[in-house]
Order: C-alpha cells, then sequence, then structure tokens
C-alpha cells in the first residue's frame, strides 16, 4: 500500500458524486481532492484559479479556465480524474493537439502511479489494441487523444458505451476563429456533448472576452464555471526594441544573452529566440554557434529525426539557446527560461503573450524581448496570404490584420507594457498598475529612443538630387524590377540575403546613399512614384521599374533565359560590363555615365553587328556612339 494509503483510500471511495471543495476551510480535515494533490502529484496546496474549477468538475458543472502559461491548469482535470476515477466513476478523456504534449504528460502521470495512457498516430497497431482494450475494460483513469480521433464516428460511438468522469479539452482557443492558432478539428468537439453527459473544462493561457465567447458556444459548455486569472507575469522584465536590421538585432540578442549569462556552454537557465520564417531561424543560429555559443534551431521543415534532436538537446542542456519558430510552441514547458526574445514581430499579440509566457515559469526574474522593424509587417501580411474574396474567409482575413495592428501598437506605443497586455486582455485589475520592470516603467525605451539617430528627412536641393540621381542610376542598372525595400536597402549598403540575391551588392550605387537613413531613401522612391517616373507592379510582392521602360519579358529576365541562348548572352554581358567598368575607372566616371546596364543587356541580347543597329538601343546616344561603339560591336563579334 503506498504511503498515506489510509488517506488515499478515500479517493477510492464509491461515495456519490456531490460537490466538494478542494480543501475545506473551516477545518483541519482534507477533502478528497486535496489528499490527492498531497499524495499524488506532491503538492501542499492548490495554486490561484485551481480549487474552483476541480470543485466544479466534481460536482458535474462544467468550467472555462483561462490562467497563465505555467499556471497550473493540467491540475485542474487531472486531480478530479484520478478523484473521480478512484470512486469508479470512468475515465476523464482529454483532448490534446500535440501527440509530444501527450507523451510528456502521460509518462509523468505513469510515474505518480496514475492508469493515464495515450491513443495516437505515432503508436502501432499493437499499442494501439493494446489501449483501447485496457479502455474498455475500464483501467484507464486518463486518455489523450487528439481532435481528429475524437471526430471520428467510430470513436465516438466507443465512448458513448463506456463511463466517462470527465472531458477536458486542452488548448480550448484553438475552437476560434478569432483566436491566433484556430485548428478547425476542434469546431467538431461540440458533438461530444451528444455523447456523454460527463461535465467538460476547457483550458487555455490566451483567451480574450471574444474568444471566450466563442469556446463556450462552440463547445456547448453549459453555465460554466469561469476561473479568468490576472494576465500580469510580474517577474517578467518586457521590453520592446525598434531595431531594422538584422545586424542591429543580432547585437542586441547577442548582448542580451551575455547579460544573462547564457552565452556559455555550461551553466544555469536557457533561452528561446522565436523567428517568423524557417529562413530567419536558420540565419539567427548559425549566426550565434558562429560567435561560439551552444545553440539549436526548431521548425517545421525539418525532418522528424532533426527536430527530436534539437528538442533533446535543448532539454537536456546540452545546446541552452534554441532559436524556433511557432512550430515550437504548445506544450513547450521549461521552467529556467530566462531570456525569450522575439526576433521579428509574431502575428498577434496573443501568440505575442503566450510565447513570452515560456519565460520565467518558477517565478523567477526573467526578460522577454521585442524586437521589431517595418519589415516584420510585410512578413506577417505575406504570412496571411492574399486578399480572400468569400465574406467569411475575408472576415477572418480583417481580423488577422487587426490582430496584428494591435501587436503594432504594444510595440511603439510608450506606456507599460504589462498594462498595455493585462489591458488587452480585458484584466481590468492587472491594467491598474504599472509593472515597475518593463522597458517603459525603468525609463529604458525613452533612453534608447534617445540614444537613436535622428532621421535625416530634411533635406535641402542639392542632396534631394543627389538622392534621386542614385535613385534612378540603380533604376537604369537593375534588369528587372525589384521591391521598394530591397532596393533601398542596397543604396545603403545592407548586407541582407535579398540585396545579394539579386546583385545590387555588385553594382556601383552599391552603398552609395549609406550616409542617409532608410525613411529618407524611401522617401525619394514614393516622390519619384508619385511623379510617376517609377511606377509599382504586382499586389502580394510588389516591385518597382521605370515608368518609361518596357517590362522585360520573362525569358530574359536572369535564371530564365532559353539554354540556347543563355551561354553566350550571359558571356558577352560579363564582358560588356567589365568594359563598362574599366572604362568608368579609366575616365573616373561613374558606371552609369558610360552606359546604362540595361544597355549592357540590351547589346548582349541584340548583337548589333553595325553602328546603325547599335544606335537603335535605347540609352546610346551619338556621343556615346561616337566615344565607344566600335569597341562595343568588337566585343560583341568576338560572342557572335
Amino acid at each position: 500500500m503506498p504511503k498515506g494509503g489510509e488517506q488515499l483510500s478515500l479517493l477510492q471511495s464509491s461515495s456519490p458524486p456531490q460537490a466538494q471543495p478542494a480543501a475545506d476551510e473551516t477545518t483541519n480535515e482534507r477533502t478528497p481532492a486535496q489528499l490527492c494533490l498531497a499524495e499524488v502529484f506532491g503538492h501542499s496546496d492548490f495554486r490561484a484559479g485551481q480549487r474552483e474549477p476541480i470543485d466544479a468538475l466534481l460536482g458535474g458543472r462544467d468550467a472555462l479556465v483561462v490562467l497563465p502559461t505555467g499556471g497550473g491548469k493540467s491540475l485542474c482535470y487531472q486531480v478530479p480524474a484520478v478523484v473521480l476515477a478512484r470512486r469508479g466513476k470512468g475515465t476523464t478523456v482529454v483532448i490534446s493537439p500535440l501527440i509530444a504534449l501527450m507523451k510528456d504528460q502521460v509518462e509523468a502521470l505513469v510515474g505518480q502511479g496514475v492508469r493515464a495512457a495515450a491513443l495516437n498516430s505515432h503508436q502501432d497497431d499493437a499499442e494501439r489494441r493494446r489501449v483501447l482494450t485496457e479502455l474498455q475494460a475500464g483501467r484507464i483513469e486518463l486518455l489523450y487523444v487528439s481532435p481528429e480521433r475524437v471526430a471520428l464516428g467510430g470513436f465516438q460511438a466507443r465512448l458513448g458505451r463506456l463511463p466517462i468522469a470527465v472531458l477536458a479539452i486542452d488548448e480550448a482557443h484553438c475552437v476560434s476563429q478569432w483566436g491566433h492558432d484556430f485548428r478547425p478539428e476542434y469546431l467538431r468537439l461540440g458533438q461530444l456533448r451528444r455523447v456523454t453527459d460527463a461535465p467538460m473544462i476547457a483550458l487555455t493561457a490566451t483567451a480574450t472576452p471574444l474568444v471566450q465567447q466563442e469556446i463556450v458556444r462552440v463547445l456547448g459548455l453549459e453555465d460554466p464555471v469561469r476561473v479568468v486569472a490576472s494576465f500580469a507575469r510580474p517577474n517578467l522584465a518586457l521590453s520592446s526594441h525598434a531595431l531594422r536590421t538584422d545586424a542591429q538585432r543580432l547585437a542586441a540578442t547577442i548582448a542580451a544573452l551575455e547579460q544573462a549569462g547564457l552565452h556559455t556552454r555550461k551553466g544555469p537557465g536557457r533561452a528561446i529566440i522565436y523567428c517568423s520564417t524557417r529562413k530567419k531561424t536558420q540565419t539567427v543560429a548559425k549566426a550565434l554557434r558562429a560567435r561560439g555559443m551552444a545553440v539549436v534551431y526548431y521548425h517545421a521543415g525539418r525532418t522528424k529525426l532533426a527536430r527530436e534532436r534539437a528538442q533533446d538537446s535543448f532539454d537536456t542542456g546540452k545546446s541552452r539557446i534554441l532559436v524556433g519558430t511557432n512550430a515550437f510552441g504548445m506544450g513547450i514547458d521549461y521552467e529556467d527560461v530566462r531570456l525569450l526574445v522575439h526576433f521579428q514581430l509574431p502575428g498577434s499579440l496573443e501568440a505575442f503573450y503566450q510565447e513570452a509566457g515560456r519565460a520565467g515559469r518558477d517565478g523567477l526574474p526573467a526578460r522577454c524581448m521585442l524586437l521589431h522593424g517595418a519589415s516584420d509587417v510585410l512578413t506577417q501580411r505575406r504570412l496571411m496570404g492574399d486578399r480572400p474574396s468569400t465574406p467569411e474567409a475575408l472576415e477572418h482575413h480583417e481580423h488577422r490584420e487587426r490582430a496584428l495592428q494591435s501587436l503594432v501598437r504594444y510595440a511603439t506605443e510608450h506606456r507599460c507594457r504589462q498594462q498595455a497586455l493585462c489591458e488587452y486582455f480585458a484584466d481590468s485589475e492587472g491594467a491598474a498598475r504599472a509593472c515597475g520592470r518593463c522597458d517603459v516603467c525603468t525609463g529604458a525605451a525613452a533612453a534608447e529612443v534617445a540614444q537613436a539617430p535622428t532621421p535625416r528627412v530634411e533635406l535641402d536641393a542639392r542632396q534631394r538630387e543627389e538622392l534621386r540621381t542614385q535613385v534612378l542610376a540603380l533604376m537604369g542598372a537593375i534588369a528587372k524590377p525589384l521591391g521598394k525595400m530591397t532596393l533601398v536597402r542596397g543604396l545603403r549598403g545592407s548586407r541582407a540575403e535579398a540585396v545579394r540575391a539579386a546583385k545590387l551588392h555588385q553594382l556601383p550605387q552599391y552603398a552609395a546613399l549609406s550616409k542617409y537613413d532608410e525613411r529618407t531613401v524611401t522617401s525619394i522612391f514614393d516622390d519619384l512614384e508619385r511623379e510617376r517616373v517609377l511606377v509599382s507592379h504586382g499586389r502580394k510582392y510588389p516591385t518597382v521599374w521605370l515608368a518609361d521602360a518596357e517590362l522585360p519579358a520573362r525569358g530574359d529576365r536572369p535564371g530564365r533565359s532559353k539554354a540556347t541562348r543563355n551561354s553566350a548572352s550571359t558571356e558577352l554581358a560579363r564582358q560588356l560590363e567589365s568594359y563598362r567598368r574599366r572604362t568608368a575607372r579609366r575616365l573616373s566616371w561613374k558606371p552609369y555615365m558610360v552606359f546604362h546596364r540595361k544597355v549592357v543587356m540590351a547589346v548582349a541580347r541584340s548583337k548589333p553587328s553595325s553602328l546603325a543597329e547599335l544606335a537603335l538601343i535605347v540609352g546610346l546616344g551619338p556621343a556615346k556612339l561616337e566615344r565607344f561603339g566600335e569597341e562595343l560591336l568588337a566585343l560583341v563579334r568576338e560572342h557572335r
């Protein structure tokens, strides 16, 4: 008999299902729920927000629980599940969206002496049959299943023939189309109310009042006991940093890692760095690894084995830093995350709050940094996809846009970060007082703004002409339309991957405007678009091109020319470009003064054989024909 068996026998009693408090406030006698908490789960008392839903389930009532990440939501159904199972009331069925989370929870429960099991697609047929046999025999106290399996008619019919004590819906925000992580399969979970009259509990860490209403409606919760804890996390030091370039963000991240002592390979604590895209995840991990840090990366595009190895390295402390997309999400439970960095804006405040809440679960101080810039908004809009045409899809798309704008306001407003979050989630108690820890409360945000360079927006006539000249020279040098921000960054000397992919770093205009800030250079492009000197093409990925120039044919764009013309044309273009650069150096000119890169591409395509044919190419006037014509024709003849 286990230790405390005399007390545990109370759990196995077959007394009728009456509502019982989790602990008796008037006597020293402990209730079955509190005995279960102590003897099975090893806790001396309940946390705030746990007693009410436990009382509700033991009394046969539904419950809606919104507790912060790490707030002990699982015990809200695990304790009643054990108490009711040992009274002979049946199995508690837990619907969970992640197989990894199921596995972890089942292993932990079995280790505590609870008869728990899971049904998922990673099991072989023999294992699934064994679990179903145990379930049919009434030997399972908690059964974890996926929402997809629950939706199967055959599985629902099986549940209808068995005694079910509780239905627990974990990560219940997935029910709501207004939430940040909507899962269509969750919409069918309300069908379980037709299968069994067992009480249902829905649990989540992030739900606005609108999402809470959706959860109640879709799941069919009847007059649920609602427990909505404060969204304030007083141990988290929140901060927001407007950093435009990856280099700036990496510098801030490295500084934070070093300050937290997480840059070394051994020591206490961990760090999680979230990125919006898989490519950025790998880039950041590579940069940190180059600094000698123990880092792994995790995203859905990696193989299952690679993801498991990355998480295992992080679990065991071999790697103290994990860089990941939101695929490294639900069910992540580490007590000692001392630093959490959003390297880019996520899609909503709900997503930000849930991910930030993975820091400081042990209640000790932790830091949460949000790094952001204008390009992050464009990234999130690309992830949203094209604007849909159906009314329902359009409404959802517009909601996601509003959610993104709410996050942008949070990132840029100068007010207490904790108060802003609590206000968003309608937590009036948390919104009533400043946290005293965030960058706004400590004055760090104001100091950062004061130290930032003042944008040079006001230009005199000479400066504006200089910028216009360089912008137009670059536009004349590129071979195809490019995104405005890629062009701006090329002129400013960025080393971003998009700039290098477009080969802007090979052009003479590269870094020509490095002394001007991004906003100022962008304003020149905007002016030229208003004057219709430049035009924009495309909606989802808009690009910029000269208004009076023809768009290059698809076959003439780099990487798309036909194999029969590719080799000679490409080699000729290289020779012409080399000639242009040599001539510019000899004359102490800029290369575009010799002729624009468009001329290079046109000559390489048409291969003129006479000065008359050469004169037909736009950009070669009489003076340039007289000065450079014969030399150009000689190059063409070599490659004809």
